[in-house]
């Protein structure tokens, strides 16, 4: 083998940094792309956010109209013919004599209360109720544990027998002579459940409603049928309706009239102590209807406007090669790349978006049945990018239209082919079973096949088992759990 030297061409992709800038401000949010502008704001002095220009008065101005009024007022004062009871003066009695505080005085700094109210979780608001119930020591130990073993809906997470153990074992660990049985834990539980909210420490959703009736006053109608019924909670939940009133004695308006006076129950006491905090999204892009146009624009509240330091970036000079000079050099240089990038980001949201609505204005027009089938490649083959390109851009991005606030991922979505040859979006088909559903007799709820039937009907050719994972999918019980008989 002989070894010689020589040349050789070939092409290779390598990503810039001003490239890989790109690309990651491109998978950013709005609330991500302010905290890195912010972040470059405070490492890149070139760097500067235009704010916005009030219209304010110069000081100058200002001080030149004040002294204009106070001669003015003083002229006026001078040629007056006859002098006022009471002259103005221009000092106050506290600009001399310093204001020192007795004991019947107000202070110089008046204590205010919080008056901020924090959210109160659901043990915190039991424990302030016990605290007010004349319990014994060991009683209100077993009251503190039967709290704690209490889940987010309210109901006791824990057997009887697990809380006598560990209040046994709290009292043992206490040097504390006392012997706890099952029956004392009981009556603890049934105080605790009478508090507010009722039924709360149930240890199931019957036992729940059964306190709640019990907290009525006796005079409220079909209160005393309710609780017959709720004996027989399992035959109520299997929709047996012939055996109901067998074993109850209750007529089928007594029972029509009983449930409904359960549903204005709680079924979760506790869900409303839970703490729910909003999230809020800001869109990225907004679409309007102008003269029977889909107009698409972007958010100016979520818009940076940023631009170069005309002050430092006047300090740099040519010729100099001082390390301060290459510095500012460099910084500038930066500084001009990131606007690049984040002017690019905006505009290929903007394309990105406004292609969307090209294809689905059938759903901003009449909802999500007429969502169109659409993936990736086609938005991407049309605004000529990457199909990787648009998966960024729609990432995490949202975009306010008159249905609402959709994130751009939800407009994709596949497809299932129709009786005519065409296809049809499993969003659209989704929006035709719950309105079919909604439409259903409550007596009568339509299968799962006869779903299918009507999709046949019109158009849609989908089997029996998509449509039942469709309806899953939406939360949808199946026929036989929708069926109502009273």
């Amino acid at each position: 083998m002989k070894l010689s030297v020589g040349l050789k061409v070939a092409n290779s992709l390598s990503l810039t940094p001003q490239l890989q800038q790109a690309i990651r401000l491109l998978q950013l949010s709005s609330l991500e792309l302010e905290q890195e502008i912010q972040l470059q704001l405070d490492s890149n002095p070139l760097l500067d956010k235009v704010e916005e220009q009030l219209n304010i008065e110069s000081l100058a101005s200002l001080e030149q109209k004040e002294n204009e009024h106070e001669n003015k007022d003083l002229t006026n004062e001078l040629n007056a013919n006859t002098l006022p009871d009471e002259l103005v003066v221009d000092t106050d009695w506290d600009d001399i004599y310093t204001h020192q505080p007795t004991n019947l005085g107000s202070p110089e700094y008046e204590e205010r209360e919080d008056n901020r109210h924090g959210h109160l979780g659901l043990k915190e608001h039991m424990l302030e109720q016990i605290n007010l119930l004349h319990f014994s020591p060991v009683d209100n130990l077993i009251a503190h544990c039967i709290v704690d073993a209490l889940d987010e809906k309210g109901f006791l997470d824990a057997d009887l027998d697990e809380i006598t153990t560990s209040v046994q074992y709290l009292l043992d660990s206490m040097d504390y002579a006392a012997e706890v049985e099952n029956d004392e834990v009981v009556v603890v539980l049934k105080h605790i459940q009478r508090l507010d909210p009722p039924g709360v420490a149930s240890r199931n959703l019957a036992e729940c409603l059964l306190v709640q009736l019990e907290s009525l006053p006796s005079e409220t109608p079909y209160r005393r049928e309710a609780i017959i019924l709720l004996a027989h909670y399992e035959l109520l939940i299997s929709n047996e309706l012939q055996k109901l009133i067998k074993q109850t004695g209750l007529n089928q308006e007594q029972l029509k009239s009983s449930v409904e006076l359960l549903k204005t129950l709680k079924a979760y006491p506790g869900m409303e102590f839970e703490n729910k905090d909003s999230d809020y999204q800001i869109p990225d892009v907004v679409v309007m209807k102008k003269n029977n146009h889909w107009q698409v624009k972007l958010n100016p509240d979520v818009i940076p406007k940023l631009r170069i330091n005309s002050f430092y970036a006047n300090m740099i000079r040519r010729a100099d090669q001082s390390n301060d000079n290459q510095y500012l050099r460099n910084q500038m240089l930066d500084a001009k790349n990131f606007i690049k990038s984040v002017d690019e980001r905006h505009k290929t949201l903007l394309k990105v978006a406004t292609c969307i609505v090209e294809h689905q204005k059938r759903f901003l027009e009449i909802g999500a049945e007429g969502m169109k089938p659409l993936i990736l490649r086609d938005i991407a083959e049309e605004v000529e990018l990457h199909e990787s390109t648009v998966s960024r851009v729609t990432t995490n991005k949202y975009m306010l239209t008159p249905r609402g606030l959709f994130e751009l991922k939800y407009f994709f979505s596949s497809h299932v082919s129709t009786t005519t040859g065409g296809e049809a979006s499993s969003i659209a088909i989704r929006a035709k079973i719950k309105k079919l559903i909604a439409e259903e007799n409550p007596r009568k709820p339509l299968s799962d096949n006869i779903i299918a039937n009507l999709l046949k009907d019109d158009g849609i050719d989908v089997a029996r088992r998509t449509v039942a994972k469709y309806r899953e999918s939406l939360h949808i019980p199946s026929s036989s759990e929708r069926k109502v008989l009273i």
